[in-house]
């Protein structure tokens, strides 16, 4: 079945990237693209109709297929309270909400994350055209959806991929000493080493350049560090919400809220399908 694209904004100014980036996205994947426009109660800080004309005049420039819908309430309710299937990839960016509320409350894309099954786009700043998209496997495996469909954005976009796989501390005493190595080989874990052979392979098999680079230590740091390396267009990470049954999200660090929060670049995630 086609994809198609659910933009949701809630009037935040600071968004408008996030339309930029769905708007190149559904050009790129020729897919249907819906605007969701959520009124919420403070609607005048955040208006909803001046993001609506501007977002209208962009999707007929680029002679998009859309459609508009509007709804009342607050937007982190609405996602919550949807039925979503697995064609539908959600993109959602800044919704304005102020330090205080991030305290008491927690951040938005967490809860996000957790009540939305579909594929995410989290957008704070666009960057186009796609050059370069980063694809992390940190070890962990909830990974095979994000890696798909970031071998899908790579091939339509002829952008090169980089495939992360962060070692954790616990389990360097297996790996060679070194911080980083651009040779899968070294990995002495077969399962992680045949996962990330599939991965290139798959990409070669859809004609996508693409490459390995092993990290060493703490996952978030350590993907942090690429990231300060180079300049990658897209960033692709997996959802610890994949398992339902597993009781991993309730207490260890969500690694992709926290890459989410700390960078800029677009960042998918996913969870297993």
């Amino acid at each position: 079945m086609k994809k198609k694209i659910l933009l949701v904004t809630n009037g935040c100014s600071e968004a408008w990237q996030t339309i930029e980036y769905a708007v190149w996205m559904a050009d790129v994947m020729k897919t249907p693209l819906t605007l969701l426009g959520v009124v919420e109660a403070s609607d005048e800080e955040h208006p909803v109709e001046a993001i609506f004309s501007r977002a209208v005049a962009l999707f007929q420039e680029k002679k998009l297929q859309y459609h508009l819908q509007l709804v009342n309430g607050e937007t982190e309710d609405i996602l919550s309270e949807m039925k979503w299937d697995k064609n539908t990839y959600l993109f959602i960016g800044p919704l304005g909400r102020s330090q205080v509320r991030h305290w008491l409350t927690g951040r938005s894309f967490r809860k996000i994350m957790e009540n939305v099954p579909c594929p995410i786009f989290y957008v704070r700043s666009a960057r186009l055209e796609l050059e370069k998209v980063l694809i992390c496997f940190g070890g962990l495996n909830y990974t095979a959806q994000v890696e798909e469909i970031g071998i899908e954005i790579g091939k339509l976009s002829k952008a090169k991929l980089t495939f992360l796989h962060v070692v954790p501390p616990v389990e360097s005493d297996h790996l060679p000493g070194q911080a980083e190595s651009h040779d899968q080989e070294n990995l002495k874990d077969g399962v992680s080493a045949r996962i990330l052979k599939e991965a290139q392979e798959h990409a070669q098999n859809n004609g996508v350049s693409s490459q390995v680079i092993v990290r060493h230590g703490n996952v978030v740091q350590q993907i942090l560090e690429e990231l300060g390396t180079e300049r990658y267009d897209l960033v692709c990470m997996g959802s610890s919400f994949s398992d339902q049954e597993s009781l991993r999200h309730l207490y260890a660090p969500n690694v992709t809220a926290e890459i989410a929060e700390a960078i800029n670049a677009p960042i998918l995630t996913a969870r297993t399908a």
